[in-house]
């Protein structure tokens, strides 16, 4: 049954220019919009960007123009590369957009009306980086551990909203609905920061330090906090709060954010809906998004994207040399959604010409050149049967019933027929759809391969070659034909939402003319897309090979260059060191949050931190022997929180559990009373 689907992107803030993370997370939400028009449902695509703060105010001043002036050339950038990566967004809001302020200004009174938000003294050190005040244990020696600067105390009276009475109503509500935020780890990290207690949420800027944002409507001295103002662009969207987008498409909203910003996207935004609600006298149910999607980082040599550190990538240099259709496929398969992953050029080549010169490329080619070659191009006479045991001449010993297309190899005795290989491309949709439903991208296409893959190898045991030598068996190779270019028409359906221009090309030269909803379906039925007798063309390149010994050769180069850097000095182990020399070790108590074991390594475990930060942190520790995950989510460590970031398995771990190692195995190291998150050991 067809359903609204409504999903969202962060509006991303306009201090720096669209980078591989921006273009991931947009091509995420194009992929999902584009599936659920193809499952039929109607869809609401939406993105945009964030234009109020101190940040904004200050990079305009550093280039001598208005805010306004500097919100405009960066937005536009955004605006104008979304179209060249083949997203086709339905709305783009900038938080500078009219009705966005007037909605802004409508949901503050009605909350303030309601008793939600007061007035109050507060003073405080403030991080202009982050926007906002930092707790003395979130600092470290005194700086901002973001950005390595020291905040300003600083004392002001402002707006606060009362975020903490919703504390146990939030926690009640993800409790109820565990798909509330997914995957499970961000949901776990939440629970846990609703354990600790909310504090009250400053929502105001005085005009004396800011005058670059929307005017509270009850006091205009006060401009509003940029994290209040920028969610409410979701509502902004649909026309809140009596437009008919509201209705339909609300009850299943979607965000999708980064990581980063999980703590404004769980915590800050259900609370203010949840008082939104109460203002209105509504459930909170009825304003409540349904799901939140959180995806990890791209890193770029072992190190998470950053301007400081000169590895932004610039998403449309890759989709110029390799194309935007190669460039969407590598991010949506090579990621798996919730988790960070490594971004080189040589991995991207790599998959490049794996799966879509080889895999695709081929395939649709070879079958092609073969239908030209024996049949003219026309797709000849054959039925798409009934069950997988269909009546099908088999060599004599050959198996027939119950063979597993992935164990069959070129030269194998095994046989897929062509009903088998019918069934299980309907079996792997299904997979597929419910993959892509989830957001788990990176399986789905997975599931699309497995098609491909067991296609490839049909080719090679019926040898449509071998077949047409025997006229006597023109009706077998009429069916086989038949089964390939069915094949590849139901391919070009479940590669449209991740490669639409890919797509399309391929359902044109097949005769499809086009792919529309309701194709889903057929494929899942085992209907036939392309009736018997279309006139198909010749086969283009989809993906011609990439050369490479270039891409090879500069990894070898800074690979060279890494290893012919001296050794550092094994110095002595000193036998004592000074309190100064102690003092440089940085010990911090932290909750595990999450525990998991990481595939093919039977010693160490991936630990999910709360160490008193603004976000998380990931060590990688070697106590899988001693430990199961299941015993240590809650308990309290001591972590090493200034050691150097290291690559582990893949995993980048961020500090090092202090464990004791004696006769009867390792301990970890633990207060013996509960201790808050990020107090230091000394």
């Amino acid at each position: 049954m067809s359903q609204p689907f409504y999903i969202t992107t962060p509006i991303y803030y306009v201090n720096a220019e669209p980078h591989l993370g921006h273009a991931y997370t947009t091509i995420v939400a194009d992929v999902a919009s584009r599936f659920h028009r193809l499952a039929g449902d109607e869809v609401r695509f939406q993105t945009g960007t964030d234009e109020h703060g101190d940040k904004i105010a200050q990079a305009a001043q550093e280039r001598g123009v208005t805010p306004q002036q500097y919100a405009d050339q960066i937005s536009g950038k955004f605006r104008h590369l979304w179209p060249e990566l083949h997203i086709t967004n339905d709305k783009f809001i900038r938080t500078t957009d009219a009705d966005h302020k007037q909605v802004v200004t409508s949901i503050l009174q009605k909350v303030y009306d309601a008793g939600d938000i007061y007035f109050a003294k507060y003073g405080g050190h403030y991080c202009v980086g982050c926007e906002r005040f930092l707790t003395e244990h979130e600092m470290v020696d005194g700086k901002c551990p973001d950005h390595g600067t020291v905040p300003v105390y600083q004392e002001e009276e402002n707006y606060f909203f009362r975020m903490s009475n919703y504390t146990s109503e939030l926690k009640a509500h993800i409790e109820a609905h565990p798909d509330f935020i997914r995957p499970e780890r961000y949901k776990n990290e939440v629970l846990a920061m609703l354990e600790q207690g909310l504090e009250d949420l400053c929502i105001s800027r005085p005009k004396t330090r800011l005058t670059w944002g929307i005017d509270l409507p009850f006091d205009p001295n006060y401009v509003t906090y940029v994290w209040f103002d920028a969610l409410i662009n979701y509502l902004t969207g649909l026309g809140w709060p009596d437009g008919d987008n509201m209705a339909k498409f609300w009850p299943g909203a979607q965000h999708l954010i980064a990581k980063d910003i999980l703590k404004p996207h769980a915590i800050f935004w259900p609370t203010m809906l949840m008082s939104l609600a109460r203002a209105e006298g509504r459930p909170a149910q009825e304003y409540l998004y349904q799901h939140l999607n959180v995806h990890g980082y791209w890193n770029v040599d072992q190190a998470k994207m950053s301007k400081s550190l000169g590895n932004v990538v610039r998403p449309l240099e890759l989709a110029e040399i390799y194309g935007v259709e190669a460039f969407r496929y590598f991010l949506m398969r090579e990621m798996s959604f919730g988790l960070d992953s490594n971004f080189s050029e040589q991995a991207m080549v790599e998959r490049y010409n794996a799966d879509l010169a080889n895999d695709l490329g081929n395939l649709f080619s070879r079958v092609l050149t073969l239908l030209h070659k024996f049949r003219g191009g026309v797709v000849p006479q054959g039925i798409i049967p009934s069950s997988e045991e269909e009546d099908w001449p088999l060599p004599e010993g050959t198996i027939h019933a119950g063979v597993h297309p992935d164990d069959v190899s070129p030269g194998s005795p095994l046989w897929i027929s062509p009903g088998q290989l019918h069934f299980m491309a309907a079996e792997r949709t299904y997979a597929y759809e419910n993959e892509i439903r989830a957001f788990a991208f990176h399986e789905g296409l997975r599931w699309v391969w497995q098609i491909i893959s067991a296609t490839n190898k049909f080719v090679v045991i019926h040898a449509p070659w071998s077949l047409a030598k025997d006229p006597q068996k023109a009706t077998e190779l009429d069916q086989v034909l038949f089964t390939l270019t069915q094949l590849l028409a139901d391919i070009a359906v479940l590669i449209w939402p991740v490669m639409p221009e890919t797509a399309e090309k391929m359902a044109g030269v097949l005769g499809l003319h086009s792919i529309a909803p309701g194709m889903l379906e057929k494929i899942k039925a085992n209907e036939p897309l392309l009736p018997v007798g279309t006139q198909t063309h010749q086969p283009p390149a989809l993906f011609p090979r990439i050369d490479t010994k270039k891409v090879q050769a500069k990894a070898a180069k800074a690979e060279q260059k890494a290893d012919t850097k001296p050794a550092p000095q094994a110095a002595e182990e000193p036998t004592e060191i000074s309190i100064e020399q102690f003092g440089q070790v940085k010990l911090k108590v932290a909750t595990v949050l999450a525990a998991e074991r990481i595939p093919k390594a039977d010693k160490i475990l991936k630990l999910t931190l709360d160490a008193g930060e603004d976000e998380p942190r990931t060590v990688v520790a070697g106590v899988a022997q001693h430990y199961t995950p299941e015993e240590l989510v809650g308990m309290q460590v001591v972590i090493v929180a200034n050691l150097k970031p290291a690559k582990l398995r893949g995993i980048t771990s961020q500090g090092m559990v202090l464990a004791a190692v004696g006769q009867d195995g390792l301990c970890v190291v633990s207060p013996s009373k509960p201790t808050p998150p990020g107090s230091q050991v000394r």
